[in-house]
């Protein structure tokens, strides 16, 4: 059978997409590629023009411009005018791009906004053979590249990508970058303490010294899902994020109606773990559901106490891995203080395609030297975590 010719277009808001079209591509394994999360970011004024998160989601069908044939392959995309809310940071090569005479904002933005979660990117409709799947990744990564340069753009920057979309986006021109996080991996635990025997004795009474300070705390923590979040607690999340936000970045990126958005259409995907004392809610960890994976992503709080981060945001969800069967704990970027906690090192990967030839290379050579540091840190950290030495 002829192959037919693919057409590329590209919509700035997802709702000018059929949600079970996105929805067929993005497939159901994470839950920040659905439809129903990215629409949400929208919805709620929490990317847009004003945020310097301007959609620009590309499309892939069969056929010609003209013809209405279904979307075969997508990719989340923006037009950014800063790199903010990323967790990828390139501020170092944008001051040195723009101090050569260069202009490196507006740039090109395939992820998931403020979301350092690693997961697809090259979304294709599962119903494809897998030679059409190559062949429609492909057609996205270079899509990317020729809209890159047709807008005369400096750069485009895929991030938190699996290594199996990095090595498309190689072969299409692309520059690699490894970073790392801390996740937790379930070596089929029948219990937390199941957990704990496999750590060292400093290690293990460590984490139950935590544990129980705030068990006999006047701390109460509910493992709240699906119809079970109400808008109160929401409120509450909202101003734990909003206070915890402002000291941390100085400007949360969050509105309060994304999260009564994702309560609407994606509730069975969260897991909040809300913390009350003396009946007032003071704290709360949020979490998403992946098929294997727990997610952890925003942590809030109104009053300090000893080890609730750690109980709230890292164990609660240690728990909730082993009762449910999960193979994975993704906690977030950074906080190599995660590793003494049973949560060891992993690389993650971007991709950057830069569009100045002599740019590229200066970037490439830095990005090697990178490379070989971070293996490096991850060699070295992977060989102090707290497990017990075989």
């Amino acid at each position: 059978m002829q192959q037919q010719p693919l057409t590329i277009s590209f919509v700035q808001s997802l709702d000018e997409i059929d949600p079970a079209e996105w929805n067929d591509c993005a497939g159901a394994s994470n839950p920040f590629v659905s439809h129903e999360f990215l629409s949400a970011l929208e919805r709620s004024g929490s990317v847009g023009d004003e945020t310097g998160w301007m959609p620009y989601h590309m499309l892939v069908r069969e056929g010609t411009a003209e013809n209405t044939m279904p979307v075969r392959a997508c990719m989340p995309l923006y037009l950014k005018n800063h790199s903010y809310g990323e967790y990828v940071f390139d501020h170092g090569w944008a001051d040195a791009f723009e101090r050569a005479g260069g202009r490196y904002y507006p740039k090109l933005q395939a992820s998931v906004p403020f979301t350092p979660a690693a997961g697809p990117r090259f979304l294709v409709n599962s119903s494809c053979f897998p030679e059409e799947q190559a062949l429609l990744k492909s057609a996205l990564a270079d899509g990317l590249v020729q809209i890159t340069e047709k807008m005369g753009l400096s750069s485009a920057h895929i991030t938190f990508l699996t290594d199996a979309d990095a090595s498309i986006a190689k072969s299409a021109g692309f520059l690699v970058r490894h970073d790392q996080q801390f996740h937790w991996n379930n070596d089929n635990y029948t219990s937390f303490d199941h957990f704990l025997d496999q750590l060292s004795s400093r290690k293990r009474k460590q984490i139950r010294k935590e544990r129980k300070t705030v068990a006999v705390s006047d701390i109460e923590i509910q493992t709240l899902t699906g119809d079970d979040i109400k808008d109160h607690h929401w409120d509450a999340f909202f101003q734990f994020y909003m206070d915890t936000g402002a000291r941390k970045w100085g400007q949360p990126y969050l509105t309060r109606e994304f999260f009564s958005e994702i309560s609407r259409t994606m509730n069975d995907r969260i897991v909040l773990f809300m913390c009350t004392r003396g009946g007032r809610e003071i704290a709360a960890a949020l979490n998403f559901l992946g098929t294997d994976t727990i997610y952890g992503r925003q942590w809030g709080c109104i009053e300090d106490h000893p080890s609730l981060h750690f109980e709230a945001c890292y164990y609660r969800a240690i728990d909730y891995a082993i009762e449910h069967g999960l193979q994975t704990v993704e906690a977030g970027a950074q906080g190599p203080h995660k590793l003494a906690r049973g949560y060891t090192p992993v690389k993650t990967t971007s991709v950057h395609y830069i569009a100045n030839p002599s740019f590229r290379d200066a970037v490439a050579r830095f990005l090697e030297d990178e490379r070989r540091g971070v293996s490096a840190e991850i060699d070295y950290l992977s060989s102090r975590t707290p497990f017990k030495k075989s």
